[in-house]
């Protein structure tokens, strides 16, 4: 997830750690908060593996009089997050990931980002009805305060099933009629997410993330 992440924001433009961290809070902070302690030892890895570089002896680095290392994409570190980019299987459906690929899906290709916002609504439909069978069975052996936190969390998923839906429909009628709205243009009215023409990279207008699904 984190890995996704910092190669994703490092294809932008190279970083220092301090900067890139606050990157990934911006972007990412209402599905995770990053710290140090898990930032640097992915940044360690990913030099490690050849995917970033590090240099600390650039002007550029220098702020206020201090070294800072500047952390740099390489060759084989794009054709690591073409392929991290390219996975659109289970893991990317469930809530630990699913906020952080959304997040990026103006770098994803149009047929994974409809294979993710699709396994997403399923995963969300089968909770679903595991809430709507709990509510079932307890609502007579429960209070009410506890009825009222199901029928929330129950809401809650309903709610995202149908922003799912919105967002599945736009992308489907923009791969059927290409030109009528892209989902990463942010065209009024068609529930997209506003994340980038599809492949351009294009930052596009925002668009709120996606309603909580917890139960």
């Amino acid at each position: 997830m984190l890995e996704l992440a910092v190669l994703a924001l490092l294809s932008e433009s190279p970083m220092h750690g301090y900067e890139l961290r606050k990157r990934l809070n911006a972007v990412l902070g209402t599905f995770h908060r990053f710290s140090y302690g898990s930032l640097y030892p992915c940044l360690r890895r990913l030099q490690n593996e050849g995917f970033v570089t590090a240099d600390d002896s650039s002007a550029a680095a220098r702020l206020g009089g201090r070294a800072r290392v500047v952390y740099t994409l390489t060759g084989e570190g794009k054709e690591r997050l073409a392929e991290l980019l390219g996975e659109g299987g289970p893991s990317s459906w469930e809530d630990e990931m699913f906020g952080v690929r959304f997040a990026f899906f103006s770098k994803t290709d149009a047929a994974v980002r409809l294979r993710i916002l699709e396994g997403r609504r399923g995963r969300l439909e089968e909770r679903r009805e595991k809430v709507r069978s709990a509510l079932t069975r307890t609502r007579e052996r429960v209070d009410s305060y506890t009825l009222e936190l199901q029928r929330h969390g129950l809401e809650s998923v309903e709610r995202e099933v149908r922003w799912l839906t919105e967002l599945i429909e736009t992308e489907r009628a923009q791969a059927e009629f290409p030109g009528t709205g892209s989902p990463g243009t942010g065209s009024p009215g068609t529930g997209s997410p506003g994340t980038g023409s599809p492949g351009t990279g294009s930052p596009g207008e925002p668009r709120p993330g996606p309603p909580s699904a917890s139960a």
